[in-house]
């Protein structure tokens, strides 16, 4: 397989170690992998506050960009679902080249478990873990089964973490209700986002949480700010992290 790694912006600029654990997991299941060094933001902060015409040119650049690899592969599933089931309307609709990139733009629990057909991780993790599903990741991207739909699917963080050696999993009042980051609506409605990653956070807290986990870093970042403030003593990991410590993978990628 010819693998390429997308790093999102946020990732990049303010947590690089969940990309090198993001390397460390790869290179731990055999994958090679390619990090185009042209690569650039996605678009989607422009996108979700309505700037439509200067999120296109990114979108454009992500094609080329990314064109003639067999995967492209985030740990991110927010940006992912942003390539995937937004870029569409870029593009048109005859065109094999965007629509190969946009279907083969993977969040990396879904190359993990539904490319790699990985259902088991041998490692150590002994804590007690709180999962936060993402809205991206969950009702985009259908990560996990969410509760206002009937159907069941698999939890993808939980197939990937669920053997680890120690490993426990809190069991939240409501498992999978939005942080309140939402990336600019963040900034635009302050008030309500914080009240909403209190209610997160506290849930976690009532649950015995001790290392808060998810697959979108952004979600996270919010989370920890909250995290930091009630000066809680909850450690936040993306999964990658957790699973690059667990199998004890030599990396940079420790906190």
């Amino acid at each position: 397989m010819k693998v390429a790694l997308f790093i999102p912006c946020y990732v990049d600029q303010f947590y690089p170690n969940v990309g090198m654990a993001t390397v460390a997991v790869l290179e731990h299941f055999g994958v090679e992998h390619e990090f185009p060094l042209s690569q650039t933001c996605c678009g989607q902060p422009m996108a979700n506050s309505g700037c439509m015409p200067e999120a296109k040119p990114l979108a454009e650049r992500f094609v080329e960009v990314f064109d003639g690899f067999d995967y492209i592969v985030a740990p991110s599933g927010s940006c992912v679902s942003m390539v995937r089931h937004h870029y569409e309307e870029y593009f048109d609709h005859n065109d094999t080249r965007s629509r190969k990139v946009r279907e083969n733009t993977l969040e990396l629990s879904e190359f993990l478990t539904r490319v790699l057909g990985v259902t088991t991780v041998f490692g150590s993790f002994p804590h007690q873990v709180g999962i936060h599903q993402s809205c991206h990741g969950l009702r985009e991207l259908r990560l996990a089964s969410s509760s206002e739909v009937m159907k069941k699917r698999d939890d993808l963080l939980k197939t990937l973490l669920g053997n680890l050696d120690g490993i426990r999993f809190s069991q939240l009042a409501r498992k999978d209700e939005c942080c309140g980051f939402g990336g600019t609506f963040a900034v635009a409605e302050e008030a309500v986002s914080c009240m909403m990653g209190d209610d997160r956070v506290n849930d976690h807290v009532q649950a015995g949480t001790e290392v808060l986990t998810a697959g979108d870093m952004s979600c996270l970042m919010h989370l920890e700010g909250i995290i930091r403030r009630q000066k809680r003593k909850i450690r936040v990991m993306h999964f990658a992290e957790i699973l690059a410590e667990a199998v004890n993978v030599p990396s940079t990628a420790r906190r």
